[in-house]
C-alpha cells in the first residue's frame, strides 16, 4: 500500500468518526493552543457549523484569507466542517500567531471528542506544537543577534 491509498484510507476512517454529544456535566470539549505569545482556549460541540472566535464570527475576526483557512484546516482533514460548533477564546500575539493557536486548540479538542481522528490530525501536523519562540535580546547588541554598526575610525 503506497503513501496516497494510505492517506485516503485514513481519510475515509475519520469521515466516518462523528462527534459524540457530551455528557450532562461535560456541555464541551476541550482544547488549548499555543503559538509564540497567543493561547487560544477552544471549546467544541456537535452542532450547525457555527465558529465564533472572541464572541466575532471568523469572517469578522480574521481579515486575511489565509488566517481564516488556517483555523478551519482542522475540521477540513476530519470533515468535520459544517458539523460542530467552535468557540475560542485567544490572547496575545497576532492574527497570525492566534490563527496558529487556534488550529492547535481545535485539532486537539477534536482529538479528545473522538480518538479516531488522531491520525488523521496527526498526519496533516495539526497536532505539533510549534516550539519557536522570538529570541530574547542580548546585551551589547542592538537586538537577540544584531550588532551595533561597527566604525572603524
Amino acid at each position: 500500500m503506497n503513501v496516497a491509498e494510505n492517506e485516503v484510507q485514513t481519510a475515509e476512517q475519520a469521515g466516518s468518526a462523528t462527534i459524540p454529544a457530551p455528557d450532562q456535566k461535560k456541555h464541551y470539549f476541550w482544547g488549548t493552543g499555543r503559538r509564540k505569545t497567543a493561547v487560544a482556549r477552544v471549546r467544541l460541540r456537535a452542532g450547525s457549523g457555527k465558529f465564533e472566535i472572541n464572541k466575532r464570527s471568523l469572517e469578522q475576526y480574521f481579515s486575511e484569507d489565509k488566517d481564516r483557512q488556517d483555523a478551519v484546516a482542522p475540521l477540513k482533514a476530519t470533515e468535520t466542517l459544517g458539523k460542530v460548533d467552535v468557540f475560542v477564546n485567544v490572547a496575545g500575539g497576532g492574527y497570525s500567531g492566534q490563527a496558529g493557536a487556534i488550529v492547535l486548540g481545535v485539532a486537539r479538542a477534536l482529538k479528545t471528542a473522538n480518538a479516531e481522528y488522531e491520525d488523521a490530525l496527526r498526519n496533516g501536523g495539526y497536532l505539533t506544537r510549534d516550539s519557536r519562540m522570538v529570541e530574547r535580546k542580548k546585551p551589547g547588541r542592538a537586538g537577540a543577534r544584531r550588532s551595533f554598526q561597527f566604525s572603524k575610525r
